[in-house]
C-alpha cells in the first residue's frame, strides 16, 4: 500500500460509516496506519464523516503531532495511535458514537449471539473499556482502551460509543456496523422481555466462521461504498468538489 492508497481509504472508509448510519454531526473517526510508518491518516477535526475528502485528511504522527494537514489534531486521536500501536497487524481503526451502541452499553448486559451479528465475537461477551465515559484525550487512557480491546474486533465504550480494530479497511468498518447491529437487535428483543433463545458458544464460534469471513466483511463493506457513492450522485452529499 502506497501513502496515497491510505489517503483514499481514509476518505473511504469515513464515506462507508456515514452510509451506515454512524455519522454523529461532526465526531467519531476513522484511521489509516499510515504505511511508511509515520502515523495516521485521519480526518482533520470539524469535517462530519460524509464531508471527508482528500483535503480534509491529516497525518498524525504517534507522538500526536500534525505532520501533514491543516490544524490540530483531534483530541482523541489518541484512541487510534494506541489501538494501531497495539495492534500491529491492525491496519484500520474505527470509533464512533453509534446510537445502539451506547443505549446497549447503558444496560451492562452480555452480549449474546442472538443474530449471525451478533456471533462475531464467537459467543463471548464484547469487550467493554470502563475507564472513563469521557474522552480519550491522553495516550495513558488510549493505551488503556487499547487494553480492553485487546485483540478483539471491537469493544463498546459505556457512556461514550465504540471503537474497533481490523487487518483491512473493510474489517475494521464492518465490525463497528456488526456491533450497533448486534447491539439494535438484543435491545429490540429485550425491550419484548427476557431474550432466551441465541446460539451456545460452540454454534456461535461456527457461525462467526461461516458469517464473516473476510470475503463478507468485504462484500458488506462494498456495499457500504456504493452506498455512499450513489448518495454523492443523487446530491446528498454535503462535500462540494474540491
Amino acid at each position: 500500500m502506497t501513502p496515497a492508497q491510505a489517503r483514499g481509504l481514509a476518505v473511504e472508509t469515513s464515506h462507508a460509516l456515514a452510509a451506515a448510519g454512524q455519522g454523529d454531526m461532526v465526531w467519531g473517526h476513522a484511521a489509516v496506519r499510515d504505511p511508511n510508518g509515520r502515523g495516521i491518516w485521519i480526518k482533520a477535526p470539524g469535517w462530519g464523516l460524509e464531508e471527508v475528502r482528500d483535503d480534509r485528511l491529516q497525518l498524525v504522527s504517534y507522538e500526536a503531532e500534525v505532520l501533514i494537514g491543516d490544524g490540530t489534531p483531534h483530541k482523541e486521536c489518541h484512541i487510534h495511535l494506541e489501538v494501531l500501536r497495539a495492534r500491529p497487524e491492525a491496519h484500520c481503526s474505527v470509533h464512533t458514537h453509534a446510537v445502539s451502541a451506547i443505549s446497549f452499553a447503558a444496560l451492562g448486559v452480555p452480549l449474546l449471539p442472538l443474530s449471525h451479528e451478533g456471533a462475531l465475537f464467537g459467543g463471548e461477551d464484547v469487550p467493554r473499556f470502563t475507564e472513563t465515559g469521557g474522552l480519550v484525550s491522553s495516550p495513558e487512557l488510549g493505551q488503556k482502551l487499547a487494553t480492553a480491546l485487546g485483540e478483539a474486533p471491537a469493544a463498546l465504550m459505556p457512556k461514550h460509543g465504540l471503537v474497533t480494530a481490523g487487518h483491512t479497511a473493510a474489517a475494521a468498518v464492518m465490525h463497528a456496523v456488526l456491533l450497533d447491529s448486534a447491539c439494535a437487535i438484543q435491545l429490540r428483543a429485550q425491550a419484548a422481555g427476557r431474550a432466551v433463545v441465541h446460539s451456545d458458544a460452540t454454534e456461535a464460534r461456527a457461525k462467526r466462521a461461516q458469517c464473516w469471513p473476510d470475503s463478507q466483511l468485504e462484500a458488506g463493506y462494498r456495499y457500504l461504498v456504493r452506498k455512499a457513492a450513489t448518495t454523492v450522485a443523487a446530491g446528498g452529499s454535503s462535500s462540494p468538489p474540491a
